[in-house]
C-alpha cells in the first residue's frame, strides 16, 4: 500500500499550486485542507478532505470523519474537536474556523444530503455500522 502521508502531501501541493483546484479523481469535487495539531505528538498535519458547503451560509462548511469506514474515528477528528479552532484552506483562501460537531437530527440531515451527492459515504457508514456513527463537523469562518 502506498504511503498515505506522501499521497496527502501530493494532493496538498497540487491544491496550493492550482489555487484550490484538483485534477484526477478529485476534479470538480470540493476539497478543503484541514490543519490539525496532534494532541499526543504536537505535530502539525494538513489533511485534504472532501467538504460540503452550507446551503445558505458561505462561511460554513462540513467535513465528515469517515475514515473510509474504518472502525475508529480518524485522528484528525479527535484533534480538531479538542482544539475547537483550526486553520483551513478553501480554494485560494486560508482562514481560522471554529469547530462544532453536529449531533442528532442536525447531523443526520447534513450526512444524508452529503450521501445524496457522494454515495460512497453511505458505503463508509455501512462498513462501520454497529461500531460508530460517522461524525459530521461544522467549520465556521471566524
Amino acid at each position: 500500500m502506498a504511503d498515505p502521508h506522501a499521497f496527502n502531501e501530493a494532493i496538498v501541493e497540487e491544491f496550493r499550486a492550482k489555487g484550490g483546484q484538483l485534477g484526477g479523481n478529485y476534479e470538480g469535487e470540493p476539497v478543503v485542507l484541514v490543519h490539525s495539531v496532534g494532541r499526543k505528538t504536537g505535530v502539525l498535519r494538513v489533511k485534504p478532505m472532501l467538504y460540503r458547503p452550507h446551503a445558505e451560509d458561505t462561511n460554513v462548511i462540513y467535513v465528515f470523519a469517515s475514515g473510509a469506514g474504518r472502525p475508529k474515528n480518524p485522528a484528525w477528528y479527535q484533534n480538531i474537536t479538542s482544539a475547537g479552532r483550526i486553520t483551513i484552506e478553501v480554494g485560494p483562501e486560508t482562514y481560522e474556523a471554529e469547530v462544532r460537531e453536529l449531533k442528532g437530527d442536525e447531523r443526520d440531515a447534513v450526512f444524508a444530503a452529503h450521501v445524496g451527492d457522494y454515495p460512497r459515504f453511505a458505503d463508509f457508514q455501512a462498513k462501520c455500522a454497529g461500531v460508530r456513527l460517522i461524525p459530521v463537523v461544522e467549520l465556521t469562518r471566524i
